[in-house]
């Protein structure tokens, strides 16, 4: 099975508590049924800086990547298939859904 790296772009920050916890728990039984397809769940990222080709680093990137999850599907249209159900798409969310490759070490 092919594997794919599914990356979390913006999102709004629940408004308060309970709307937290009600989009957590939507979150973590997406997870769960995703059951063997889950290969590494969601790594949300933080505190990103920037190295330039020159060496010079600055705080902050260019991209609005929140974070990442990994998941092994048939396909590309069963990987899409599976992010199309993450909760992340109902608080304005968007994920892009890339097949990862494998780079033989020798």
């Amino acid at each position: 099975m092919k594997q794919y790296v599914l990356v979390y772009l913006g999102g709004n920050h629940p408004t308060n508590q309970e709307e937290a916890r009600r989009h957590h728990m939507k979150y973590v039984e997406w997870l769960t049924s995703l059951g063997e397809a889950l290969v590494i769940p969601t790594i949300p990222l933080k505190d990103t800086n920037t190295i330039s080709s020159d060496g010079t680093i600055k705080e902050g990137g260019s991209s609005a990547m929140s974070g990442f999850s990994v998941i092994k599907a048939d396909s590309m249209q069963a990987a899409l298939s599976i992010a199309q159900a993450c909760p992340f798409l109902e608080i304005g969310g968007s994920l892009e859904v890339s097949e990862m490759m494998q780079i033989p070490m020798q």
